[in-house]
């Protein structure tokens, strides 16, 4: 089935306009939704009451109000809600280009795709081909069903996609988590990217992920459908408070030989290792005492004499 698009648009910077189509390039395809039931079995159905009188309200009684404070509404008529809207323009307005690695993925929100429109694949091709060159994307506006937004344009491998952004005032600061910067040394730096270097991959295939837990719930209305029990199973809790682990350990313990080879990892001089470090000097120390008292011991002569008959055995 061909994609359909949702609108046709003009692309413009300076005195160039790009006619294009906009397609969505994602779809909700995630997870499984269930019906409320009564006990019996049949659908139940929803009702909007007043607070203040107890009564059902149909839609068609209700109306919009924002509260400016506790318990006090403004209410707006349809129309007067119309004319707030931003007005729809047919055109997705650039006003600059910026490196592509400017915008922050956080402030990324719903994605599409942009196609060329009749008389549009020349000046479309050339944008994308000059912004792949110069690594730049572009900052946009769109008025887009009655909202304003700010977008990126970007080139993709096929085409341009517009990426809807996210306001500053939509995305929280981290600086509210008071994040404890702690002290790292550079033997735990060294493992730690060992380990990165270790699990690192130079692309990300999406298709090597599926979603399991859709798969899992799948399966099992299947077999309520079929007729068949689904067996619960006790979960293990998690522990209320994090184990507390030496570092350098877990990292070292993280880094397994890669295609038969031994990893060489640095020796670490930290803090958090002494009862570790300690515990394994002292089994060394037993293992060297050990092989001192096997040096110490004289061989035995006739250790030498058995051995010549299975040798020779051996030639046979």
């Amino acid at each position: 089935m061909a994609a359909r698009s949702i609108a046709s648009l003009s692309l413009s910077f300076g005195l160039v306009s790009i006619p294009v189509k906009v397609f969505s390039a994602t779809e909700t395809a995630g997870g499984v939704g269930f019906n409320l039931l009564h006990n019996c079995g049949s659908r139940v159905k929803q009702q909007y009451l007043c607070i203040k009188e107890n009564i059902p309200v149909e839609r068609a009684d209700m109306v919009k109000g924002y509260e400016f404070e506790k318990d006090r509404y403004v209410m707006f008529t349809p129309a007067e809600l119309k004319a707030l809207e931003e007005a729809p323009r047919s055109t997705i307005d650039i006003v600059s280009f910026i490196p592509l690695s400017a915008v922050d993925p956080i402030y990324y929100d719903k994605a599409y795709y942009l196609a060329p429109d009749k008389r549009g694949g020349k000046p479309y091709g050339l944008l994308l081909q000059a912004m792949r060159e110069s690594g730049r994307c572009a900052l946009a506006r769109w008025a887009w069903k009655g909202k304003q937004y700010v977008v990126q344009v970007r080139a993709h491998e096929e085409g341009l996609i517009l990426q809807q952004l996210l306001y500053a005032a939509e995305v929280r600061s981290m600086k509210e988590l008071d994040i404890e910067r702690a002290e790292i040394n550079k033997p735990e730096l060294q493992l730690a990217l060992q380990l990165i270097d270790q699990i690192s991959e130079d692309s990300y295939d999406p298709a090597e992920f599926e979603d399991e837990e859709k798969k899992r719930i799948l399966a099992a209305i299947d077999d309520k459908i079929a007729g068949k029990q689904i067996v619960v199973t006790e979960g293990q809790e998690a522990a209320a408070g994090g184990q507390v682990i030496d570092l350098v350990d877990a990292l070292r313990a993280s880094l397994a030989p890669r295609k038969g080879a031994v990893a060489k990892v640095p020796p670490a001089a930290s803090p958090l290792t002494a009862p570790a470090a300690a515990a394994k000097e002292a089994v060394k120390e037993a293992a060297k005492e050990r092989k001192s008292a096997k040096r110490a011991t004289p061989a035995a002569e006739p250790v030498e004499e058995a051995a010549a008959p299975v040798r020779s055995r051996a030639r046979k």
